[in-house]
């Protein structure tokens, strides 16, 4: 679906912007990706990389409404991965978190919709669902702004829906490659922050390929949840310093013991199938059907149970040290 036609990736730079492009480029043809952000050096360094004739590069910022109304120009579909993700940085300047996530969040909706977009895809995180941080809090709000799109969109034939899920093995700042750098360093030790915290883990690629499947899937209005492994962090740095000892430094200011990806308040729209789960819109659209029993290529999802919650701590699909190696390979890691 994505031969001949045009592609813009907000924070197109970041971890996930990189494997994106690299997956449509072998497997498609489209007319252009655009990548959409704000430093010029990680353009610079992706430009050496990604430099096929479709290729295009666009400074600005998802707070520029006006900037980002001009790169949508003639745009099919839009994948918004831009945003401020450190949860201590937020907790500490929490209204840059704001400007970004949730301003930008309106932006990216008015642009698409001013230029008739056909589909666009948010990012979310697991942290968006019960958030206890301030990321968590705008990454929720950004959620409700982009399935209440669906429903101001009027005439337009803009649809917009949502793609959550957990930590990235291997991404920019994440728990991988600090606990690498500590190895290569030589370091005596790993920290800990709880020994019995949990986090959902996917790979940079399954994050990608579960975008891609969603654009044919989406209806517009959900949100989009994988079936994915949980960890436990203490496994995972046993996986990779088996030698080393480990150091409990307690909980980072906002960040949860577990993640949840389905809420149990959320159990009454929350739909299971064969391999992820749907949150159907709480809210009624004016224009279009609320069924999302099934979705834009005939598959079929069942509601849940009330009360049921997909968190990474009830998961039934935990990763042993051994898994989790072999995990990080699979990640190129």
């Amino acid at each position: 679906m994505f031969n001949n036609k045009s592609i813009l990736i907000t924070g197109g730079t970041g971890s996930f912007g990189k494997k994106y492009v690299k997956t449509l480029l072998e497997r498609y043809s489209p007319k252009k990706i655009i990548i959409f952000s704000r430093d010029e050096l990680k353009q610079f360094e992706m430009q050496q990389v990604f430099n096929k004739p479709c290729m295009r590069y666009f400074i600005g910022d998802v707070r520029d409404k006006e900037r980002l109304t001009q790169a949508m120009n003639g745009v099919d579909f839009v994948i918004h991965a831009a945003a401020l993700k450190q949860v201590p940085a937020a907790e500490y300047n929490p209204m840059e978190c704001i400007k970004t996530n949730i301003n930008g969040a309106e932006n990216v909706i008015a642009a698409a919709l001013a230029n008739n977009v056909e589909k666009v895809i948010a990012l979310s995180t697991d942290k968006a669902a019960n958030p206890v941080n301030l990321y968590g809090a705008t990454k929720l709000v950004s959620d409700k702004l982009f399935v209440a799109a669906n429903n101001i969109s009027g005439g337009h034939k803009t649809t917009f829906s949502v793609v959550r899920y957990g930590n990235v093995v291997g991404s920019r700042g994440s728990v991988v490659p600090f606990f690498q750098k500590l190895i290569n360093e030589g370091a005596t030790e790993l920290p800990i922050t709880h020994e019995e915290m949990t986090r959902f883990w996917i790979t940079l690629q399954q994050g990608v390929d579960f975008v891609l499947k969603n654009f044919e899937r989406m209806l517009g209005g959900e949100i989009f949840i994988p079936k994915i492994p949980s960890m436990r962090i203490i496994d995972l740095a046993k996986a990779m310093a088996p030698d080393l000892s480990l150091k409990i430094i307690g909980i980072r200011p906002g960040e949860k013991l577990h993640e949840i990806m389905c809420p149990a308040d959320d159990s009454y729209h929350t739909f299971e199938y064969s391999d992820h789960f749907v949150i159907a819109p709480s809210i009624i659209f004016s224009s279009r059907s609320n069924d999302f029993t099934v979705n834009a290529i005939d598959e079929k999802g069942q509601q849940v149970t009330p009360g049921f919650e997909y968190n990474s701590k009830n998961n039934p699909h935990f990763l042993t040290p051994d898994e989790l190696i072999d995990f990080n390979h699979s990640a190129e890691l």
